[in-house]
């Protein structure tokens, strides 16, 4: 009683008055033709058919596929359990964490006093580049009861913030700028209502990875397989700002299992659907097909069907191949990201050569003797030399795109550690049946597969080492190992997230309901140190708003200070807003030089007239002379 009494003191007396919360009771839904929502009516006598099939979703253009549909959707969910904030994950085939009464006034409680509206506005507005941009912009919720509303529509942030305490919903999805405004979508003829941009957005999903993480599977996460967030993290934000020139780039973690991307560039905005598809092509080098483990195929089944030439097409690495120029770099890369300068330069690959290439991909002498330069039969690789960078490479696999080069300094800094040692993906038989899957040697494969099953006891950096000794020293594998490092750590793309105009995408600071954890932004520059476990949580906000409550109170000489801080800078959710106005005052900048450019060329335009117009005068007067 007493936690309920603080979230009570909390509760703004100005705020509107909650709905009536759904109970346990059995409901009907009746959608409303008026604004695409669903009422609740309460039927305490009359049973359905399926108690436990509450999800109901209406949607006009789908949020998965963006295909119409007219009809409303019932989805079979088990019965909802406690919520529980600190595990990492719930069920898969749970809706939703149980979400009572307790739950909702929390939420209302992070609506009212520290969800970032104002900055919300700043961001969706773009400087109010049209006055009603902002107000054509589509929002969706989902609502306790699995109620799914889209096609909202707002003017100002107090608009939306209103709106929002009052349905408190449990999720919130940001989608595209139409024509007009989406509530008012009705009042035109089908086919009217048509979208004009949007950010260029993108999704990385932890399940994704499941044919390659072994520590955990579906929403379960943990610090070993959060490193493939971190890998895609850093190669796509290096590729979309080096490759195509983005700025201004949003990175927030999904509240579970996966981040986001938000381009919100100008030109990003305002790009088709064929170019966002070009995009995520060009950025879609690694695509998986891998058997899933919940599908009944046994492990041999995996190797026969990765042997097969429709699985070797599906899974290709589609690594663009360029004349025959390596890079080199004039400066030392750092983890930082700094951009560095890079000069094409003219090598014959030569059988033997003794410069081994480092992680920064420049050809180096390594200064050591020709006995100690002399490979090492696979036998003689120690588990702790054992490393790629230290094997000098047979025959010189051809030079590719220099995106995918720069990628891959980023996979050979994290392959030894992400994939060999935490994922151990050659430690048994079914695992290296799957690494081995990947060579096209027949004759390769089973030799390995007979020598690593008479000592099991090897780890997968010896076994990797083994494998790229091999492979180095084959005329029909040149590509392989560059290949297995693609196809197990590249980032893995949702397509249709990013190439959709109509597809909505979670938006930042909103809780997920299964975790209870905030959708906080992630410094690309420091994705590194990332934790996913330690984010801000929805009880850990209201118990630090509690605890400044508390001190003011017990009046300790600091209640003036307290109460002088707005409220997000008394909790842990501080540096992550911080954060999201740097990114916002970035933007700002950019907004305001390029009207200032416009306002200096419609002046020079003007002056350019004024002048124009006083020579015509002038030769006007000389002609009537």
């Amino acid at each position: 009683m007493a936690g309920e009494d603080n979230v009570n003191m909390l509760l703004d007396d100005t705020a509107p008055e909650s709905p009536d919360l759904p109970t346990d009771e059995d409901m009907t839904l009746a959608v409303s033709e008026e604004d695409d929502m669903v009422s609740v009516k309460r039927q305490g006598s009359a049973k359905s058919p399926a108690p436990d099939a509450k999800r109901l979703k209406l949607e006009e253009g789908s949020q998965e596929t963006g295909i119409a549909m007219e009809t409303i959707q019932t989805v079979q969910t088990e019965p909802t359990a406690p919520l529980a904030v600190a595990a990492v994950a719930e069920e898969e085939d749970s809706s939703h964490a149980a979400l009572g009464d307790q739950f909702q006034n929390l939420l209302r409680v992070f609506y009212n006093r520290l969800f970032p509206f104002g900055e919300f506005y700043r961001w969706l507005s773009y400087g109010a580049v049209e006055p009603t941009y902002f107000a054509k912009r589509e929002w969706s919720f989902t609502l306790a009861s699995d109620v799914y509303m889209r096609f909202q529509s707002f003017s100002t942030a107090d608009d939306l913030k209103q709106e929002i305490l009052r349905l408190c919903p449990v999720k919130i999805d940001i989608g595209a700028v139409y024509n007009l405004a989406p509530k008012d979508k009705k009042s035109v003829l089908p086919g009217a209502f048509t979208p004009l941009e949007r950010e260029l957005v993108f999704d990385i999903d932890m399940t994704d990875y499941d044919d390659v993480r072994t520590c955990c599977s579906g929403g379960d996460i943990c610090l070993k397989c959060w490193d493939f967030m971190t890998i895609a993290i850093k190669v796509l934000h290096r590729a979309l700002t080096d490759d195509f020139g983005f700025k201004h780039l949003l990175w927030v973690y999904s509240g579970r299992r996966g981040v986001h991307c938000w381009v919100a560039d100008e030109r990003a905005r305002k790009l088709s659907f064929e170019t966002r598809s070009s995009i995520v092509s060009c950025l879609s080098f690694a695509t998986g097909a891998a058997v899933d483990k919940d599908d009944g195929g046994s492990d041999d089944e995996y190797v026969t069907r990765a042997q097969d030439d429709a699985y070797n097409r599906n899974t290709k690495v589609n690594a663009k191949q360029a004349p025959a120029l390596i890079l080199e770099d004039s400066e030392e890369e750092n983890d930082s990201g700094d951009d560095t300068r890079r000069k094409a330069v003219k090598r014959e690959p030569r059988s033997g050569d003794d410069d081994s290439e480092d992680d920064d991909g420049r050809g180096k002498r390594n200064g050591k003797s020709s006995h100690q330069n002399r490979r090492k039969r696979p036998e003689e690789v120690d588990e702790e030399e054992s490393d790629v960078d230290d094997l000098p490479p047979g025959r010189v696999p051809p030079p590719f795109h220099y995106s995918l080069a720069r990628a891959q300094k980023v996979l050979l800094k994290h392959f030894k550690q992400t994939i060999l040692k935490a994922q151990e993906v050659l430690a048994t038989q079914p695992r290296w049946n799957k690494i081995l899957a990947m060579v096209p040697d027949v004759e390769l494969r089973s030799r390995l597969d007979a020598e690593w099953a008479k000592t099991a006891a090897g780890s997968s950096v010896s076994k990797w080492a083994q494998l790229v000794h091999v492979l180095r020293q084959s005329k029909t594998c040149v590509n392989t190992e560059r290949e297995i490092m693609f196809r197990l750590t590249y980032p893995r793309l949702d397509a249709n997230v990013s190439m959709g105009l109509n597809h909505l995408l979670k938006s930042p600071f909103c809780v997920h309901p299964k975790t209870g954890r905030v959708c906080v932004p992630i410094d690309p520059k420091k994705c590194g140190s990332f934790n996913p476990l330690t984010v801000p949580s929805l009880q850990g906000l209201i118990g630090e708003l509690n605890d400044t409550r508390g001190k003011t109170a017990a009046g300790d000489g600091s209640e003036g200070k307290l109460l002088r801080l707005p409220y997000f800078e008394r909790t842990s959710l501080a540096p992550h807003i911080e954060y999201f106005r740097s990114f916002l005052y970035e933007m700002d900048q950019e907004i305001k030089a390029k009207r200032r450019q416009e306002d200096a060329d419609k002046m020079k335009k003007r002056e350019m007239s004024r002048m124009e117009e006083k020579e015509n005068a002038r030769n006007k007067r000389d002609l009537t002379f």
